[in-house]
């Protein structure tokens, strides 16, 4: 292919993702749900028709998925290569100095979110990144030279219940921390592992928000597993 239309195409994708709107409609969309036009139209500030006008560029463009259910139309990222793409680039963007939250409930949705947070289908924030060291001390991850699956994780996801779906996803693979600014596990291994804590009841959502927070089961089990630490959403609040 010619390096210069493969240029082209990537500056094509970029700068859909060089709109704010988008950009934020991309951000929320990282908590893995379907929103409506409406929902992301206040979300973000904008009209509804400036809102649907973005949405047909980005799923034009095949970053968003389109549903439809009679009369509704939601939209969701098309896929977690699209999403750890987003996290990628927020995790590396500037960081600008960021307002005092102005009230007491935003200030504890930023801790919240720098505990713990969905990232589309895995885990990140301070619980995504303990998670990833832990597996990494005990062997089941290797990290040398980018993050690997090793037989005795092979053996722990196993004896957790876990079976990897055959796919082309990679099992493992490093995302960028928005927050933390290092590498968490992501890939068909960190969304089962995500998918385990949520259906074990070891982590619970926060409100309507991508943050999450381990319920005293999952402190007991994150500690009985990993050796990790968490403070519960009792001891935490």
């Amino acid at each position: 292919m010619d390096p210069r239309e493969s240029g082209r195409d990537l500056a094509a994708v970029a700068s859909l993702l060089a709109d704010p709107t988008r950009a934020a409609i991309c951000l929320a969309l990282l908590d893995g749900r379907s929103w409506s036009a409406g929902e992301l139209a206040r979300h973000t500030g904008v009209a509804p028709s400036t809102a649907t006008g973005h949405l047909h560029l980005l799923v034009a463009a095949g970053l968003l998925a389109e549903q439809r259910q009679g009369r509704h139309r939601y939209v969701a990222l098309a896929g977690p290569d699209v999403a750890d793409v987003v996290e990628t680039l927020a995790a590396l963007a500037p960081q600008s100095p960021r307002p005092a939250p102005r009230s007491l409930r935003s200030a504890r949705t930023s801790r919240a979110l720098a505990r713990g947070r969905t990232c589309y289908d895995h885990l990140a924030g301070e619980l995504g990144i303990g998670i990833t060291d832990a597996l990494a001390r005990r062997g089941l991850l290797d990290d040398r030279g980018g993050l690997a699956l090793t037989p005795d994780g092979r053996a722990f996801l196993t004896g957790l219940g876990i079976d990897l779906p055959v796919t082309r996803r990679p099992a493992v693979r490093s995302c960028l921390d928005l927050t933390e600014r290092r590498p968490h596990l992501a890939g068909a291994v960190g969304a089962a592992l995500c998918r385990h804590a949520f259906d074990e009841g070891w982590i619970t959502r926060i409100d309507s928000t991508r943050a999450v927070a381990v319920t005293e089961v999952g402190a007991r089990e994150f500690r009985r597993h990993l050796g990790l630490e968490t403070a519960s959403a009792r001891t935490a609040a």
